[in-house]
């Protein structure tokens, strides 16, 4: 399909092309769902991003699959919110991925409250290995990454070569601000999680995400560890 990539005939000049050309996230997600229509899907986490590219999405494609990636360690306010936004877009694909491992499972296998001791590990088997598998179904997967977030970020494109999952990634909102991402949710009135408005910037899973006063908006996640990423963003 013309103006198609996939990571592995992956062509930089086309690549290079496509985010110069495509200089709107609509003109990003309209593209996509073109491109690779039942070949794509979005992993949503369910933040105040997750929100928005859910709204958006749903004008482009309203049975989109959307991906969530319950690591049975959410907040309840998450799980709230998921409720909301399936009442909201009926229509959506929403797929709800769970662990090969129950925390039960987890816990015998390996240790008790596994994120304490090594969330590398239980970030890989609660979030990782799930939706490698979701991914081995389709070509590109669209994620809500934003430049701002972190300095780990500020090298993403609108159309990248995802070396972590071999898959093509799409990230819409990389020019988005925090103020654009809320001034969207209130214009459009969109249901968001609760905890945003208790100094929650990245809502993650309950054990391992504190709120923000300040420092940067994934500064509250993994707080006590060298560590700043599940895994999912990685090169």
């Amino acid at each position: 399909m013309e103006n198609m990539l996939t990571y592995e005939k992956w062509d930089k000049q086309l690549q290079n092309r496509l985010n110069y050309e495509l200089r709107d996230f609509m003109e990003v997600i309209k593209w996509a769902y073109q491109a690779y229509k039942e070949k794509i899907l979005y992993s949503c986490s369910f933040g105040a991003e997750g929100i928005v590219l859910i709204d958006l999405i749903s004008k482009v494609n309203p049975e989109a699959k959307i991906v969530f990636l319950d690591t049975n360690l959410h907040f309840k306010e998450t799980y709230s919110l998921l409720d909301k936004v399936k009442k909201k877009y009926p229509k959506l694909n929403i797929k709800i991925v769970e662990p090969a491992f129950t925390l039960e499972q987890q816990a015998k296998k390996y240790e008790k409250k596994l994120w304490e001791h090594n969330p590398n590990q239980c970030c890989q088997i609660r979030k990782i290995i799930p939706l490698e598998k979701e991914l081995e179904n389709v070509d590109a997967w669209i994620s809500g990454l934003r430049r701002e977030q972190s300095p780990t970020r500020k090298s993403m494109e609108y159309i990248n070569k995802d070396h972590r999952f071999k898959r093509v990634k799409i990230c819409p909102l990389i020019h988005w601000t925090w103020d654009n991402v809320w001034k969207y949710i209130k214009l459009n009135n969109l249901p968001y999680n609760e905890l945003h408005d208790h100094n929650y910037p990245s809502i993650g899973c309950a054990m391992c995400t504190l709120p923000v006063t300040k420092g940067d908006q994934r500064s509250g996640r993994w707080a006590n560890f060298e560590k700043i990423e599940c895994g999912l963003h990685q090169a």
